[in-house]
């Protein structure tokens, strides 16, 4: 029983990564060669699969570096691919960084940097700023990412504490065109966030960076208090004459990979309904998507079932237990608990990367027994998800979405389907 719902749910999830793969959507959007030197450089979590992309597309010399996360990189043939850690920064990501600004120095304009920028790039690209050190850095970003602070917040904080991100990269490029290529992992497509915007004029200021450590009580370490509280921690902001010459463009976006997830349900029998991307704690979308799928599936309303709802963008999760989470298994063990085992109604969530947080898996499948099964285990759903033990719960009951890495990256993917 379900056995057909659980296959339609992983067909739409394969075709919503396939949709943003970027060794299918890349090559159409290279820049003319230039009359002097090609610089690729890049990061993020498809920054390897991008590179090959380029370098299947593209005859000729070419140097490069881009970095990685680890288990996510593909042997090139003139761009070199480092891995590093993510999503707290380490020595790897820091001495690649420092390289990458290596590179792009000293050109003119004749040359050509060509940035290829993903979800992810944040974390990987960590060169610390003035005064501050890897180890500041790496405890900003854990106390972020425990915080329930949204994607743009993190990266605002990020930009500030970072010599390469928030349009340094590009200045630091100057005079050479920089052409920028984009996977986005954000809701709304803001370049500047992307990644942390690292050839974006930057809108934001120190004083909002500050903002964040108060509206989240994260503690300050002294040495960024003292980074923030400078003039010199700013970015390059809108109108900077450094940037005058630099171009982005979007390859792929989480609306490409809904569409993608919609077609296959509409194939399927199910009317899609694509509500966009969210933000918001975890367990708060899913009550929002609980409530629209008991809607349709008593009421039919505000559309008939059969229905796949589809959802994207990134939540948070405020750690308050000790389990093993990941957004999308907080997501889909909230759901559980919120429809109580409404039949009739199956659901999956995962990351589109193939990483749910920091697990092996991208995310889970829900079925209308779920919650029974759990309990013939001996396990409690409402414990669990008080615990924020969403991976272990779907562990137990052998659902879990296990991909490996996607070597592409445009958050997540939620599915419910009713019958």
């Amino acid at each position: 029983m379900g056995t057909t719902e659980i296959d339609l749910l992983k067909q739409m999830f394969g075709a919503a990564i396939g949709a943003v793969d970027p060794l299918k959507i890349l090559a159409r959007h290279l820049p003319a060669r230039p009359k002097g030197r090609v610089i690729v450089v890049g990061a993020g979590k498809a920054a390897a699969s991008m590179a090959k992309a380029v370098e299947a597309a593209w005859e000729g010399d070419i140097d490069g570096l881009v970095v990685t996360r680890y288990q996510h990189g593909l042997p090139c043939r003139a761009i070199e691919v480092v891995e590093a850690a993510h999503p707290v920064p380490d020595a790897q990501g820091q001495e690649a960084a420092r390289r990458i600004l290596k590179k792009v120095e000293g050109l003119t304009a004749d040359d050509l940097v060509l940035c290829l920028i993903s979800g992810g790039a944040s974390a990987l690209l960590a060169v610390p700023g003035d005064g501050l050190s890897l180890a500041d850095k790496q405890a900003v970003n854990k106390a972020l990412l425990k915080s329930g602070a949204n994607i743009a917040e993190m990266n605002c904080v990020r930009k500030h504490l970072s010599a390469i991100k928030g349009g340094r990269l590009a200045a630091a490029a100057h005079p050479a065109k920089v052409v920028t290529l984009l996977i986005s992992d954000v809701p709304g497509d803001d370049p500047s966030v992307i990644g942390s915007g690292p050839t974006v004029a930057d809108p934001s200021s120190r004083a909002d960076a500050m903002a964040v450590f108060a509206k989240y009580k994260m503690e300050m370490p002294p040495a960024v208090k003292a980074h923030l509280g400078s003039p010199t921690c700013e970015t390059p902001k809108p109108g900077d004459p450094r940037l005058a010459n630099c171009e982005t463009h979007m390859l792929g976006t989480p609306q490409n990979a809904l569409e993608a997830a919609a077609a296959v349900a509409k194939a399927a029998g199910y009317a899609p309904m694509i509500l966009g991307d969210l933000e918001g704690e975890a367990r708060d979308v899913a009550l929002v998507h609980a409530g629209i799928a008991r809607q349709v599936a008593k009421h039919g309303q505000p559309a008939k079932a059969p229905l796949a709802l589809i959802s994207g963008g990134e939540t948070t999760v405020t750690v308050r237990g000790q389990g093993r989470g990941g957004r999308n298994a907080e997501f889909l063990l909230a759901l559980a608990v919120a429809l109580g085992g409404q039949p009739g109604i199956y659901a999956a969530a995962g990351d589109s990367d193939g990483i749910d947080g920091t697990e092996d898996n991208a995310g889970a499948v829900l079925t209308p027994d779920s919650i029974a099964r759990a309990a013939d285990k001996g396990l409690s759903a409402k414990a669990m998800l008080a615990n924020n033990d969403g991976y272990g719960f779907f562990s137990a009951l052998g659902d879990l979405i296990v991909t490996g890495p996607t070597r592409t990256n445009v958050n997540d993917i939620r599915i419910i389907l009713i019958k």
